[in-house]
């Protein structure tokens, strides 16, 4: 079993955007781990392994407009079954 078992991946489009203090604000906020936050002021991907990826989704659009949201269960895929 998983610790976090659902990979959510995401780009926020947007104005001003601060990869670094995105990176923060969601090892500071969000239970998780493997986050990757790289980008530049317009346009961030995230990658992150968490139980409750709604809350990240939720936290991104507040950024700017979010798009090719994906997210996997990763616990399912381990099991040979599709996430």
């Amino acid at each position: 079993m998983l610790e976090f078992k659902f990979d959510t991946q995401l780009l926020i489009e947007g104005h001003n955007l601060d990869e670094n203090k995105i990176n923060e604000y969601i090892t500071n906020n969000f239970k998780g781990d493997s986050l990757l936050a790289v980008g530049d002021d317009s346009l961030i991907k995230i990658h992150y392994h968490t139980n409750e990826p709604w809350k990240l989704l939720e936290y991104a659009a507040s950024l700017g407009e979010i798009y090719d949201v994906v997210v996997e269960n990763m616990e399912r895929q381990a099991n040979g079954l599709k996430g």
